[in-house]
């Protein structure tokens, strides 16, 4: 049964849809069946894949909406053990119409019950809000990551999205688990940067992860060429910082062993 980890932050630019993708794919190139499943109507986690939104006929709205089972929709990408379950615009309207249906915040947690022992992952990318699909995804999900990026404004938003989180699970799931908080956009050469880290350290301790992920120029490139950054440069910063972060949640999970993790200058 695979696990279902959502990235969410209602606070945008933090890096949630860049840590979907390439966590994603790290999970996949160290071979274990990953599914990327974009539940952002700007579909960015479809298009930085290799997929143009406009060209999706069927996605995540289809599944949700009109009941299509989504082993219809997902499709492979170029990326082996990685597939996509993708996203287009249309999904803006399912928010609309979840209102009216029973259950509404567990439609997506039933549809990814029918493919979940497909996986050993299911990585779903969350929009900038906490609307009714952030609530079904994080109620769906078994745990959920948190991408907060080094600046100034780091922590805003951040207790809202903690008090979401567990009115979801005193309601709705139970089961959810905060897989960790993940820092992101680094540039050690900032004092800020090094005081946000301490800052975020201090107050969330053991729920945050040891890796870090640096500003890097090629997880910025990477989309426009509709690949994961491993694919775009393996040896990159970003590349490494995904790769390990994979690694630490596969330890976390107890599915590899500890090991150092990479660094790379």
């Amino acid at each position: 049964m695979g696990k279902i980890i959502a990235i969410a932050n209602q606070k945008g630019g933090v890096g949630k849809t860049t840590t979907a993708i390439n966590l994603a794919a790290s999970l996949a190139v160290l071979e274990y069946k990953t599914l990327l499943v974009d539940a952002d109507p700007q579909a960015n986690s479809t298009s930085g894949v290799g997929f143009n939104p406009k060209n999706i006929r069927i996605g995540l709205y289809e599944c949700l909406v009109q009941e299509i089972h989504p082993q219809d929709v997902i499709i492979s990408t170029s990326t082996p053990y990685l597939d996509l379950l993708p996203s287009n615009i249309d999904l803006v309207g399912a928010e609309i119409e979840l209102l009216n249906m029973p259950n509404r915040e567990r439609i997506m947690q039933g549809m990814l019950k029918t493919i979940q022992n497909q996986y050993d992952f299911i990585i779903i990318d969350c929009s900038p809000s906490l609307g009714l699909i952030t609530t079904n995804a994080l109620t769906g999900a078994n745990s959920v990551i948190i991408p907060v990026q080094c600046e100034y404004f780091a922590l805003e938003g951040l207790g809202k999205l903690l008090n979401t989180i567990k009115i979801i699970q005193n309601h709705l799931n139970k089961q959810l688990e905060i897989e960790g908080i993940l820092l992101t956009m680094y540039d050690g050469r900032l004092r800020l940067c090094n005081q946000v880290v301490e800052d975020v350290k201090t107050h969330f301790q053991d729920i945050v992860f040891d890796c870090i992920i640096q500003r890097n120029t090629k997880l910025g490139e990477a989309p426009s060429y509709g690949i994961p950054v491993i694919q775009h440069d393996a040896e990159s910063k970003g590349s490494v910082g995904y790769l390990n972060l994979a690694k630490e949640i596969l330890q976390k999970n107890g599915l590899i062993e500890h090991t150092e993790t990479e660094e790379h200058a």
